[in-house]
């Protein structure tokens, strides 16, 4: 057996009995030669640590995948398999994993080049796929995701070592303020919120269907909104537009208790020159369609 590579820890969590607040170490936009974005959207990014683009995928396009996708999660092996998560008080499915992967769509969506080459363009380097997921928010009971940042976790339960990944959610439905769209906080990638805590076995099983351990206190978050002026941004828009985001940037999302359901594909890319090593605070590794350890590049496709 191969000797695990040690990682120097330069953002400890779930190893102390307060939460704290460390400054980040690493870059934000890494890379700066051609890619979709411009200039001046790599600049909003790296300032606010996310970026919004509107109609990045034609209608028809949006229309297929929705078709797929509602063909795809009504059937019962996919309803049965360990990568689809219900909603807790209901049988509706709240996300599926490892999508890029079981659904053939939604792995031709990941190497498109006007989504993953966003995410290269920003991380400066070729990228593979973390984790992928479908989410749908169901009317009128589409349960919250409470506050976090996605890096915390990646790091404590996964063994990624630096910040260097980025989330893009493509929306496939009208996202408003009234049905539970995605909520950041501008300029909190900037800063690490240590989590208190240890983790334990499996804790993936719990907090899939609702997350508790690896959220921030109130007062950190109370902290995080001073250091914003008080905004939390509102994800709305149609559907075909994304919504890139830094790893560590600080996210929710409200109930959706009005009529209309919300769905998106959250595709998460790592610089392959941040592979995952052995979790930083968690006794065992999550499994791989949580977190994947194949760091093989994604390809480049063109759309048609």
């Amino acid at each position: 057996m191969p000797t695990a590579t040690i990682v120097s820890d330069v953002y400890p969590s779930r190893v102390q009995g307060v939460a704290s607040i460390l400054p980040r170490h690493d870059p934000v936009v890494y890379g700066s030669g051609s890619g979709p974005l411009g200039a001046g959207q790599l600049q909003s990014y790296e300032e606010r640590g996310f970026l919004q683009v509107g109609d990045v995928l034609a209608e028809d396009e949006v229309n297929a995948i929705v078709d797929d996708l509602v063909a795809f999660t009504s059937r019962p092996e996919v309803r049965a398999d360990e990568r689809t998560i219900v909603e807790p008080a209901s049988d509706e499915v709240r996300s599926v994993f490892e999508v890029h992967r079981i659904n053939e769509t939604i792995g031709r969506l990941a190497t498109d080049e006007r989504i993953a080459g966003v995410a290269r363009q920003i991380l400066g380097s070729e990228v593979y796929v973390h984790q992928s997921r479908v989410n749908f928010k169901p009317a009128f009971k589409g349960k919250e995701f409470a506050w976090h940042s996605d890096f915390e976790t990646w790091h404590a339960e996964d063994g990624m070592p630096r910040m260097r990944a980025l989330s893009i959610s493509v929306s496939l439905t009208h996202n408003f303020t009234y049905n539970g769209p995605l909520m950041l906080i501008p300029g909190s990638h900037r800063s690490f919120v240590t989590c208190v805590g240890q983790t334990p076995e499996d804790n993936y099983k719990q907090s899939l269907k609702r997350q508790d351990l690896g959220s921030p206190d109130p007062a950190s978050m109370v902290k995080l909104l001073e250091d914003a002026g008080g905004e939390i941004a509102e994800c709305t828009g149609g559907p075909g537009g994304i919504t890139v985001f830094d790893c560590n940037t600080m996210h929710g999302s409200n109930s959706n208790i009005s009529p209309i359901p919300r769905s998106n594909v959250f595709i998460v890319y790592n610089s392959v020159d941040n592979a995952l090593v052995e979790p930083f605070a968690a006794p065992t590794r999550r499994p791989e369609f949580i977190a994947a350890r194949d760091f093989t590049p994604v390809g480049r496709r063109t759309a048609k």
